[in-house]
């Protein structure tokens, strides 16, 4: 519902939207950070910003 209010041009959908995969994102990312050697030291919120930075840049 709120990605077809997106299409339709309405912005404050999108910012429903950012939230909701911000917080996603960083689930995903400390999911994966767990996995790493104990001493890196990127936390999921670095991981996320970087990750958004690199998207858009492309």
């Amino acid at each position: 519902m709120i990605l077809s209010r997106i299409e339709h041009g309405n912005p404050e959908a999108a910012e429903q939207l950012l939230p909701i995969v911000y917080d996603e994102l960083r689930k995903l990312a400390a999911a994966r950070l767990a996995n790493e050697r104990p001493d890196q030291t990127l936390q999921a919120t670095g991981l996320v910003h970087k990750d958004r930075i690199a998207v858009v840049l492309r």
